[in-house]
């Protein structure tokens, strides 16, 4: 008997995200690994700069793609990326341990604006205060999916899979001085619009 599950994995390596997360809402394993080798690190680094050290970011990850497993029927990509919805996942799932031990999480030195958005937060809140933070996070997911594609796949890379300018230039086939600018415009284009809905970054 031929056994097939090599073979599909391989094929699946090559479907895009909001693919793969079909395939785990109907129980793929293989579908899930993919997922976690794709974005266990920019996971795990959000993880640990919210909870404060590796370990316990490391423990997360696990209950991140668990729950994710759990989900993903829950998962739209008409209302975002795939990555945006499991580091909203991983958001929720470490202030819920924040809470638990009654401490302020670290603050993320990132450029990325939904990371620092997302790391604005204080186990004294109010449920109103903690429902505002929410929808400046919808504010900022929605802010960088009005950017162009090619700026928006530039930034994605980056930010949310971890690569360089020159990786991100090999992934998408583009000369590096092309991925410069498309990152550099997005950025700006990115910070006009917040400006234009009175969003405050820092």
């Amino acid at each position: 008997m031929t056994v097939a599950r090599p073979e599909s994995s391989i094929n699946m390596r090559e479907l895009d995200d909001a693919a793969l997360a079909g395939h785990v809402a109907e129980g793929s394993s293989i579908a899930l690994e993919i997922l976690y080798d794709r974005y266990s690190r920019v996971v795990l680094s959000f993880a640990t700069r919210m909870l404060g050290d590796r370990q316990s970011g490391e423990e997360l990850l696990q209950e991140v793609f668990l729950r994710a497993w759990q989900q993903a029927r829950n998962y739209s990509a008409e209302r975002g990326s795939f990555v945006t919805w499991l580091l909203s996942i991983t958001h929720n799932m470490s202030i819920d341990e924040i809470r638990k031990r009654r401490r302020r999480p670290q603050r993320a030195d990132s450029a990325d604006p939904v990371l620092m958005l997302s790391n604005v937060t204080d186990d004294s809140l109010s449920v109103e205060q903690l429902a505002e933070l929410g929808e400046l996070r919808q504010t900022m997911i929605r802010a960088i999916h009005v950017l162009p594609v090619a700026q928006r796949s530039a930034i994605e890379l980056a930010y949310y899979r971890g690569l360089t300018q020159r990786e991100i230039a090999v992934e998408l086939g583009q000369p590096l001085g092309t991925i410069k600018t498309r990152m550099r415009l997005g950025m700006r284009k990115l910070r006009e619009h917040l400006e234009t809905h009175e969003v405050e970054l820092a």
